[in-house]
């Protein structure tokens, strides 16, 4: 187990009556002059917006409005907040909705701090040390952003999408109530969840060895999810199984899935390979939802990368799928490992995600523009587990260009063979 720091300064509120006193806690923490952040619509007619503004307008808050925040939240909007933020003299962001809502609003919240223009900090990586204070109301479980120390936001312009960590612009509070979520549609649901799964992934396949105590939240939390998946798409008012993916989603970002695995103290675990990839399709295919490009990307960065650490992809297909080789020959061990990705993807597939980027209409000669925009953000070599050239990134672009095709088990023996 490597040194690591683990930080996490946001209070929860978890629960049917999670956002019942939102007001009166914010307004105890020193929110005076609040911008609400929220997306195109769905908060709103559900009436959970109205119900935040209520609760923090009679807790005697003052509030300014920006909603319209889009799924790969664009720099503009960013822009638009900050001015707000600035003309209006406000001294604090609430976000409700999903991922993309959380992260406008925490770069709202540290670019109001910056002189120049907010994308700067995307495009250098400028550090990040003041912040407003964020609270979170959570809609959409996924990104985990309600907790984490990352925000992504896309520049149309640039055709780029690029992620900023820091530990200034945690949120405050986060408020987390499962009712929210009942109406989501099945797609959203099922991008929510392939996105956990991957974020656990991500930490999961760090190009560092065993960390028990580490690897056993992972695994556990990864079981998780494909037990309570699919119950949701089954009945999309199941509480138990909503509490709990929306808090795996919580657990899988805020970085405990990831103490330990860190090339230094501080620092992140994992390279992140698979959310690169995809950063660049939902960069300039803009409908494409994230954990949808993930459900494709991130099966064809393991089929890739496995044989770097054969003995890593052996626990993950243990310790997840109950997978084991028949003997320990070097065929058996392969046949395993490959039989714990088809049943990485096939479960992205049961929950209703794509195989493929030909489900999007992306073709070949997409991939030259998808690899120009990753070189410029990612350098010409990135990535922990088994770092990943721009031939390396063709590659797996081209695999994941083709659908997959579920196998077929003849027997629950050779299943679990």
């Amino acid at each position: 187990m490597n040194d690591f720091t683990f930080y996490s300064p946001t209070e929860f509120r978890f629960g049917r009556t999670a956002t019942d006193d939102m007001g009166a806690a914010l307004s105890a923490a020193g929110f005076k002059r609040s911008l609400v952040v929220y997306g195109q619509g769905s908060v709103q007619r559900s009436g959970v917006l109205d119900q935040v503004k209520e609760s923090l307008i009679g807790a005697g808050i003052d509030l300014i409005e920006l909603g319209g925040v889009r799924p790969n939240p664009d720099v503009s909007i960013v822009r638009e907040g900050i001015e707000l933020v600035r003309e209006q003299g406000l001294d604090s962001v609430v976000a409700v909705g999903g991922g993309s809502v959380i992260d406008a609003a925490k770069a709202i919240a540290f670019g109001v701090y910056y002189e120049g223009d907010v994308w700067d900090i995307f495009a250098k990586g400028l550090p990040i040390t003041r912040a407003l204070p964020i609270a979170t109301l959570v809609t959409i479980p996924a990104a985990g952003s309600e907790a984490s120390a990352s925000c992504v936001i896309s520049n149309d312009e640039e055709g780029r999408k690029v992620g900023v960590g820091g530990d200034a612009f945690r949120p405050r509070f986060a408020f987390m109530n499962p009712e929210h979520t009942f109406s989501l549609p099945p797609y959203q649901t099922a991008a929510g969840v392939t996105d956990m799964f991957a974020h656990i992934c991500e930490r999961y396949f760090s190009g560092l060895g065993t960390v028990t105590v580490t690897d056993g939240i992972a695994t556990s939390l990864m079981r998780t999810l494909i037990e309570h998946g699919p119950r949701v798409m089954q009945d999309p008012e199941d509480y138990e199984a909503r509490a709990n993916i929306m808090w795996v989603g919580m657990l899988a970002h805020n970085d405990i899935a990831g103490c330990g695995r860190a090339l230094k103290s501080g620092g992140r675990a994992g390279g992140w390979e698979s959310h690169g990839l995809e950063h660049e399709v939902s960069a300039h295919f803009v409908e494409v939802t994230h954990g949808a490009g993930l459900a494709v990307i991130m099966p064809n960065w393991m089929r890739y990368v496995w044989p770097a650490d054969p003995d890593r992809f052996l626990s993950y297909a243990r310790d997840v799928f109950g997978i084991e080789p028949v003997d320990d020959t070097p065929d058996a061990i392969r046949d395993a490992i490959e039989v714990a990705i088809d049943e990485t993807q096939e479960f992205f597939m049961s929950l209703g995600m794509p195989s493929s980027l030909s489900e999007f209409g992306i073709g070949e000669g997409d991939i030259e523009t998808l690899i120009g925009t990753l070189e410029k953000t990612k350098g010409a070599r990135f990535g922990a587990f088994r770092p990943l050239d721009m031939d390396d990134s063709r590659e797996i672009y081209r695999m994941s260009l083709v659908p997959h095709e579920p196998n077929v088990w003849e027997t629950e023996e050779e299943h679990e063979a």
